[in-house]
């Protein structure tokens, strides 16, 4: 691992990944969610952006404001933690610094459409000669190899050609996306797990490499067992609305003020449930006393559900989760301020404060809990350009009059 550029100005210097330095030349969300998760984990995160056209996200809403800024709150919580310089790749210089700078990194990080950092001269086969302990973590649409390699896509392009899509929404109704960016989030995820894998073994060996992250791919293992069904049985999964394929009584049901999950399907939660409400005879009951009965479409439709909405329809939400307690699977179904409110969230530290406009900012935490991880202060995402002096200082050998001149050429 190579020395860290400007770590004390993260917040994140101590962590795990401390001693790291990851460049995240990556827009939007998918990568640079990847790096940020990186960056919570204690690496050097150096976010790369042309300065002439930086990450678009930065206009993307919500919106914080006061009388000196306004900057947007969405580009912060997938850029916290992260120093920003600008580099013009597409110039000489820029290329050269950008291989400087390889030079002294551990991860690069990009987002482009396959074949785009070949065109620049700036490819892994390039880099590696350069540092060839480089992990290159690349996400895109469909991967480097493959038929549809080249194509563009988004974050619905992985939901539409990976299957969820189609199997999202109701039975009588047009498939629905799922509610939020699910191939962006996931391919992060899978980008960050295969970056981690990479650095083992360049930290073993000496030896880096490409991991290749695809949406598509990713958005495809989220399908439970739509694969195995349709390679099994023939059976190609449909939009179910809250149901599961087989698993009953386990959705969403309504009560007195808004809806709940229940899951009690097992014998064992199923009779407890009986218990709970009162009517322990029914668990006894000879047309839904087992699981196997219970998962039948038509005893569900036609037993399950009548009993079950007449013992949730007299409660609300909270009286529902407390009776419950940790004796049966039911949550109430939240809505997202009734998460950010919610006790063990805080608890988790889920919810944290982040710097911006001259802020204070709630936003999601790190659901990775380590047992020998310290808190630590969570740093406002970098304006274009932020760290330039400091990072090229450090990691290229550039002076002050270095970097002026190269910012009044536009290589910066």
């Amino acid at each position: 691992m190579t020395e860290q550029a400007a770590g004390s100005e993260t917040g994140n210097g101590s962590g795990p990944l401390s001693g790291v330095t990851v460049l995240d030349i990556t827009r939007v969300v998918a990568g640079p969610f990847c790096s940020m998760l990186l960056a919570e984990l204690g690496a050097t995160v150096i976010k790369v952006e042309h300065p002439d056209d930086p990450d678009y996200a930065r206009a993307f809403p919500p919106m914080v404001s006061n009388d000196d800024e306004e900057f947007s709150a969405f580009f912060a919580q997938f850029n916290r933690n992260k120093l920003g310089i600008t580099l013009n790749m597409k110039t000489d210089e820029g290329k050269a610094l950008l291989r400087k700078l390889v030079r002294r990194a551990d991860v690069l990080v990009e987002n482009f459409r396959p074949g785009t950092m070949d065109k620049l001269g700036l490819g892994y086969d390039v880099l590696r000669h350069e540092n060839p302990r480089l992990v290159y973590t690349c996400i895109s649409g469909f991967g480097r190899t493959g038929p549809n390699a080249s194509r563009p896509a988004y974050d619905n392009t992985g939901q539409a050609a990976g299957g969820l899509w189609s199997m999202n929404g109701y039975a009588d109704r047009p498939p629905v996306r799922v509610g939020t960016i699910i191939g962006d989030l996931a391919a992060s995820l899978y980008a960050a797990i295969g970056t981690l894998a990479a650095l083992r073994k360049a930290e073993r060996d000496g030896e880096g490499q490409v991991v290749d992250i695809s949406q598509q791919d990713s958005v495809l293992t989220l399908t439970e067992n739509a694969v195995v069904r349709y390679t099994t049985k023939g059976e190609v999964a449909s939009p179910l609305g809250n149901d599961h394929p087989f698993v009953r009584p386990y959705g969403s049901f309504p009560c007195k003020d808004g809806y709940v999950f229940f899951g009690g399907y097992t014998d064992k939660f199923w009779k407890i449930t009986c218990e709970m409400f009162g009517e322990p005879e029914i668990a006894s009951d000879p047309e839904i006393d087992t699981m196997e009965k219970r998962f039948d479409p038509q005893v569900a439709e036609r037993r399950v559900k009548p009993i079950l909405a007449r013992w949730f329809g007299k409660y609300t939400k909270a009286e529902l989760e407390e009776m419950a307690g940790d004796r049966v699977p039911l949550s109430a179904i939240k809505t997202i301020a009734e998460v950010v409110e919610d006790p063990h969230i805080a608890a988790r530290e889920m919810i944290v404060n982040v710097p911006v406009a001259g802020k204070l900012v709630r936003m999601f935490g790190l659901p990775i809990k380590l047992s020998q991880a310290a808190s630590h202060v969570h740093v406002k995402a970098p304006d274009p350009g932020e760290h330039n002096a400091d990072v090229y200082a450090r990691l290229a050998g550039l002076t002050a009059e270095d970097v002026a001149g190269l910012a009044k050429r536009g290589v910066i």
